[in-house]
């Protein structure tokens, strides 16, 4: 594995305290579980307590410390409440690192707005707590580390996923302003942007329908976003895409939005070409339906 190689060169994370929100699975789990291996005491934020248990042992086993903090992001007291238990434990909170996050698919003229709603509560206000809470303790040591994942939908607008571009637009936004107010070299403001990746929130939905022109094949791991978020806090980078260069298009959207429309376009019609190539080698997946209340997240 390329993480097993890259990762020892980084350098150690000893004495360092971690904090990572939606440590439960998927991205924020590889990113708990890989500070973990370079040695950092690493926190543990998310809902689902038997999920966290389970990051930790894998933390534990690779040569770290872990702290469960059994916390619903969009509770601003519950994340208030959280990180004052890893101050009790460990004194002080070296790195942040907001990965909690859900993907509610509609085209605009449909979507509903406790869906929409809700992303906005995990994917923007779920950060704003995390960061208020963490970044005045920050600040009175003089040095810190607070690393958003994104998504390379918060620089473009994708349909059927408007609702989710327009919470990482927002995301995006607050990280930007941040590195701004802090701007005196002592605190690190970073932004990872991945584009698809292999997680749960990708497999309860089915791809084929809301990202029809994106090859399934094409997914990303989870340990290319562990790597560039470790990369982003040891080189204190401002923004990181994953992978490299893939925000290319969102630059050129800026430029020439009619231009990146038709670019877009014609990846689309690729992408299903390729589906369709493809989805005879694989065998039917079984859908089951499942209520729109319970959305699979991270965190």
């Amino acid at each position: 594995m390329v993480l097993d190689r890259l990762l020892p060169l980084l350098g150690s994370f000893e004495n360092q305290v971690v904090l990572v929100t939606g440590a439960s699975s998927g991205i924020g789990r590889e990113i708990a579980v890989s500070f973990g291996r370079l040695q950092a005491s690493v926190a543990l934020v998310a809902r689902r307590r038997s999920q966290l248990q389970e990051t930790a042992e894998q933390i534990t086993d690779a040569g770290g410390e872990a702290l469960i903090v059994p916390a619903d992001v969009t509770n601003e007291r519950a994340v208030h409440d959280g990180v004052a238990a890893v101050r009790r434990k460990w004194k002080r909170i070296d790195v942040l690192v907001n990965c909690a996050g859900v993907m509610l698919p509609a085209r605009v003229g449909q979507m509903a707005a406790a869906d929409f709603e809700r992303m906005l509560r995990v994917n923007v206000f779920g950060a704003l707590f995390a960061m208020q809470a963490t970044l005045p303790f920050m600040e009175a040591r003089g040095r810190g580390s607070i690393v958003n994942i994104a998504s390379l939908a918060g620089r473009r607008g994708y349909s059927p996923l408007g609702g989710y571009c327009a919470s990482k637009f927002a995301l995006l936004g607050l990280t930007e302003a941040l590195r701004t107010e802090v701007d005196d070299g002592n605190i690190h403001v970073g932004l990872v942007l991945p584009g698809v990746v292999d997680t749960p929130m990708i497999e309860n939905v089915d791809q084929r329908e809301v990202l029809t022109g994106w090859p399934v094949m094409l997914n990303m791991p989870v340990e290319w976003v562990a790597l560039a978020t470790i990369l982003a806090t040891r080189f204190r980078l401002r923004e990181i895409s994953v992978p490299p260069g893939a925000a290319t298009l969102e630059v050129l959207a800026a430029l020439s939005p009619t231009v990146s429309d038709t670019l877009i376009s014609w990846i689309n019609a690729a992408g299903r070409a390729i589906n369709r190539a493809t989805s005879s080698e694989r065998a039917p997946r079984q859908r089951t339906a499942r209520p729109r209340s319970r959305p699979r997240s991270r965190g």
